[in-house]
């Protein structure tokens, strides 16, 4: 059947292609398995002839950086912290889920897939859901083999527990440290490959551009942020490993350095950008405690394991909680949801608790939050059990908030968290740029519109290990005998003097405001536009109000200092000037995509029960935008391209978690 895209729906847009993915024909649960064997390889002895660029050194940069460096390839590598192991992977507390089925809980790959692509609301690639299945159990093995102290039971059996959107126990975790002891084995495995000279590490240094002409990309430009010497380094191939844009909205789970600027350089230049409106709140953030506050802390899904959420049932209770009785608390995603309870996906969790806090049943000082209670586990499992399960998540929240969630219910709230749109690939995780590849989360594909609690250390570590291994060799296959140009070639000094005019540009402005300011308004009109959930008439109103605020900012932005040393102010105008522009994109996105699914919730599109009503005959496509327009303020316009998507084994189906 011809696949024909619906008409777009957002001001200064137009209809662009109908993209293809690259996946092999044929029955999906093999499509993997098929690419590996037809992929081209390189000869042991070539291998040290090509160069690879890797921007990120989180699982997915360092995994990726690492596996070519034993492979024999030579790689540089880039990250802009002060040391590789600090990247934002550290952060994710939970778990990571792998499909080894050593339960008899009836877990399987098939089971995996039809929980990732239903959670993703069947918006993502179903081919490469499997990929993730498949390659999980091996992924597993190969981190305990590098040093992960993943939990075990009293045999020697790894240890596992459920996370939210699944019935089986499928989440391998190191308590409440899962992503800081992935990220300890992978930078460790770097680190020997650093030793053994196949890999060149350049840490404190930030991408500026790509250095990309007709033929493809050669490499990037990159600022070292300690001295403001800004220089090319041309590759064969060029990996983004940069991680999400969730910082858009300012408060968020992420790193408050992490950002959008290496992955919207690459969309200036030409790399497609795939549903970008796509964004997770996660349910089980700490509340804001104050309107000066930077960033918001996440508190890991895991605890809605043994967690019970709930609010007071009468509007203005103002009891302390625990002199509230069982009677006059509703326990409300139990409620709901019967067959999940509190373990619904994190996309219904956030609405649900969203619509409590709005209807006047919030709590805490704020009014802000909902309980998350162990009152119910502590009683049946003890103190001690429950402290080996979550003691420093429980610790990390005491110190936080002062309160002790042993005694009192923790306070949460939802917060902008992961972002499940990022540049596209095709199945081989090749950009829409020749060369440019990307892993982890700034790239899209296999969440759809919803990403499930634990996939996510998941995709970046299968990205790193063990696809990015195969399919950049196949596309080195290629280029045997090809030089990289030189720091003279036209396309080496053009790129150069691209950022060095950017830097001028920002420090030139001379206003009276600085960045941090336009960055907290515009996370402020995000949050009230494309937020939990959406309107025609609010995403409306936020792209006006991101066009007037992108042209105050190149009137009044000030940097402080110049460029020519460390200059964190410097550092933070370039990334918002990139936010500035992609989350006008994300509002186009969202207002032309006329449906609700997964975390993409429009007001106007919803079931009777207040669920998302998601419309397969008009939007079973991925949106693909390309962008084009002065980066200085000015007027931009869209194309949006589309790729079909294809379920053959998991029939699309309303979610229903009741």
């Amino acid at each position: 059947m011809t696949f024909t895209p619906p008409p777009v729906l957002a001001p200064d847009a137009r209809q662009g292609r109908v993209l293809s993915s690259g996946t092999p024909g044929g029955d999906p649960a093999s499509a993997w398995a098929r690419r590996r064997d037809a992929y081209r390889l390189v000869a042991p002895a070539n291998r040290r002839h090509f160069h690879v660029v890797v921007v990120g050194t989180g699982l997915a940069g360092a995994g990726a950086a690492a596996a070519l460096g034993e492979l024999g390839y030579r790689v540089t590598a880039f990250t802009y912290h002060d040391a590789a192991r600090r990247a934002h992977s550290v952060a994710a507390q939970g778990g990571i889920n792998a499909a080894r089925g050593r339960r008899v809980d009836g877990d399987s790959v098939a089971r995996f897939v039809a929980d990732t692509v239903s959670g993703g609301d069947f918006r993502g690639r179903e081919a490469e859901a499997f990929r993730l299945g498949e390659e999980s159990a091996r992924l597993i093995d190969h981190f305990s083999a590098i040093g992960t102290p993943f939990a075990r039971e009293y045999g020697g059996v790894l240890s596992t527990r459920s996370f939210g959107g699944v019935q089986v126990s499928r989440t391998y975790y190191s308590r409440g440290q899962t992503g800081q002891q992935l990220q300890i084995a992978g930078v460790s495995a770097l680190q020997r490959q650093i030793r053994a000279g196949t890999v060149t590490l350049h840490t404190r240094h930030e991408m500026l551009d790509l250095v990309v002409d007709d033929s493809g990309c050669h490499g990037v430009v990159v600022r070292d942020l300690v001295s403001g010497h800004i220089r090319a380094e041309t590759a064969h191939a060029v990996v983004l490993a940069t991680g999400g844009y969730g910082t858009v909205f300012h408060d968020s789970t992420l790193a408050i350095h992490s950002n959008a600027s290496a992955v919207w350089r690459a969309h200036q230049r030409g790399a497609l950008f795939a549903s970008p409106s796509f964004v997770q709140f996660h349910p089980t953030a700490l509340p804001k405690d104050n309107d000066w506050q930077a960033k918001t802390i996440l508190m890991s899904e895991s605890l809605r394991n043994d967690g019970r959420v709930w609010v007071p049932l009468h509007d203005g209770d103002d009891r302390p909680p625990g002199e509230i009785p069982d009677a006059d608390r509703d326990f409300f995603l139990e409620r709901r949801y019967p067959a999940f309870g509190n373990l619904v996906p994190r996309d219904v969790a956030s609405r649900a608790i969203t619509a409590e806090i709005r209807a006047g049943r919030g709590v805490g000082p704020r009014r802000n939050s909902v309980y998350l209670d162990f009152r119910d586990a502590l009683a049946r499992d003890g103190r001690r059990t429950i402290t080996e399960r979550y003691g420093n998540l429980f610790e990390m929240y005491a110190h936080a908030t002062g309160e002790d969630p042993f005694a009192v219910p923790m306070r949460i709230a939802p917060t902008c968290h992961f972002t499940m749109g990022g540049l596209w690939s095709d199945y081989d995780l090749q950009t829409s740029i020749p060369g440019l590849f990307v892993g982890g989360e700034c790239g899209w594909a296999y969440h759809g519109a919803n990403r499930l609690g634990a996939n996510s250390l998941l995709s970046a570590s299968v990205d790193g290990w063990f696809t990015l291994p195969y399919s950049v060799p196949a596309h080195l296959a290629t280029r045997l005998g090809d030089d990289l140009p030189g720091d003279d070639d036209e396309v080496v000094v053009s790129a150069v003097a691209r950022a060095r005019t950017r830097v001028r540009n920002l420090l030139a402005v001379g206003g009276s405001t600085g960045p941090e300011h336009f960055h907290r308004e515009l996370g402020e009109i995000l949050y009230a536009g494309c937020g939990v959930t959406r309107t025609a008439d609010g995403l409306t109103r936020a792209i006006e109000r991101i066009r007037d605020l992108r042209t105050r900012f190149w009137t009044d932005l000030r940097v402080t200092g110049a460029g020519g040393h460390l200059n964190q102010v410097l550092e933070l105008a370039g990334r918002v000037a990139d936010f500035l522009e992609l989350a006008e994109l994300m509002c186009v996105d969202a207002l032309d995509r006329d449906e609700s699914c997964g975390a993409h919730f429009r007001d106007e599109h919803q079931t009777p029960d207040g669920e998302a009503l998601r419309d397969d005959g008009t939007w079973a496509f991925a949106s693909v935008w390309a962008s084009e327009g002065d980066d200085r303020g000015g007027r931009r316009s869209f194309t949006r391209h589309a790729e079909p998507l294809e379920f053959s084994v998991v029939a699309p189906t309303a979610r229903d978690y009741r």
